[in-house]
């Protein structure tokens, strides 16, 4: 078991899947605590921004409870970060969805999958390969071949593109992971996805948030 006795903070802003962060990081021995209270992701040691939902509706809650702000102040002060699905397309400056202001913390945006084959179905669901093609230190026990699972219909596009970390194929090549200074993003959900999302998150429980 590995442990590490430091406060995450899981931030609730009503977008759902909190409780599986939760277990996740209980089952690895780390005490964390899933909070709505800006002050509080201020003074964490490590956060984890997860999330399903739209992205519209999500930046207003953001905005309302003030985690927006605390968010950038997380990351100016070097804070390591994990932002999780919908917590990864926030981060960047523009969604597709809901034509949306985000946070801002990466330059770029978040398209929609758009094929013309009727069998590629929206939301991408389900398990799928991911190919890392940048190192990085929250990526290291991910081996080729090795699969995780995806729920979504946008993903992050960052106009810089070697803050791509990883990518997966769904009709297109898309960054399945991308990371910035102290912060660390994926697509797909580590705490869905077994033993390798398991070896990610304890990856992030390690990582000092140093720049690669």
């Amino acid at each position: 078991m590995y442990i590490i006795r430091r406060m995450i903070c899981i931030i609730d802003y009503g977008a759902g899947n909190l409780t599986s962060v939760k277990r996740a990081l209980d089952f690895l021995g780390t005490t964390s605590v899933i909070t709505s209270d800006a002050a509080k992701v201020r003074a964490a040691s490590r956060i984890i921004f997860p999330g399903v939902g739209h992205a519209a509706r999500a930046m207003e809650v953001l905005r309302e409870r003030g985690l927006d702000t605390a968010l950038r102040d997380a990351f100016a002060a070097a804070t390591p970060i994990l932002g999780i699905c919908l917590g990864t397309q926030i981060v960047l400056a523009h969604s597709d969805e809901g034509d949306t202001g985000c946070i801002g913390l990466i330059d770029g945006n978040c398209p929609r999958f758009r094929f013309d084959e009727p069998l590629m179905k929206i939301p991408h669901m389900g398990w799928n390969a991911v190919t890392v093609v940048r190192p990085h230190p929250v990526l290291a026990d991910v081996e080729p071949g090795d699969e995780f699972y995806f729920v979504h219909s946008y993903y992050p596009l960052p106009s810089d593109s070697t803050l791509i970390f990883a990518t997966c194929d769904y009709g297109v090549t898309f960054p399945a992971a991308i990371g910035h200074k102290n912060l660390f993003a994926t697509q797909f959900h580590p705490e869905k996805s077994g033993r390798p999302g398991l070896a990610l998150l304890k990856n992030f429980l390690r990582w000092d948030g140093t720049p690669c």
